[in-house]
């Protein structure tokens, strides 16, 4: 995806490296230059749940979620700008950030962490994510 192809309008992206999206949303949508990434749950490519799994499973699974969402709309995980992770078990929390901490390496976009009461199919984690194209 080229930058210059976002300018002005909205184009929707699903990566291909994902499930097809389970509701009435997209991976990711671009615009004005700026990638807004849908939510992401611990889903594998066939569209299997993760939720019964470890929690660094689930960790692991919306990470690559959201890396493959953003090599599909022309980014990278050193472009994210803002990440918000829902997670249900803040005492998951140091677990969490140790994982996303060897993830992401080195940047530091701002984020913010909610504790929250339940998540779709019973899913520890959800993360969503602003980048630039």
């Amino acid at each position: 995806m080229n930058v210059s192809d976002s300018e002005n309008k909205i184009v929707n992206v699903n990566s291909p490296e994902l499930s097809k999206p389970g509701g009435h949303y997209s991976h990711a949508c671009i615009c004005n230059g700026m990638v807004y990434l849908s939510g992401q749950l611990p889903v594998d490519a066939q569209g299997l749940a993760l939720a019964d799994r470890p929690f660094e499973q689930q960790v692991k699974q919306v990470l690559f979620n959201i890396e493959a969402s953003l090599k599909a709309s022309g980014s990278n995980k050193s472009k994210l700008v803002q990440v918000r992770i829902f997670i249900v078990d803040m005492e998951m929390w140091p677990a969490f950030n140790r994982l996303y901490a060897e993830w992401i390496g080195d940047h530091r976009p701002a984020r913010i962490v909610a504790g929250v009461s339940c998540l779709h199919f019973g899913s520890a984690l959800e993360i969503e994510a602003i980048a630039q194209a």
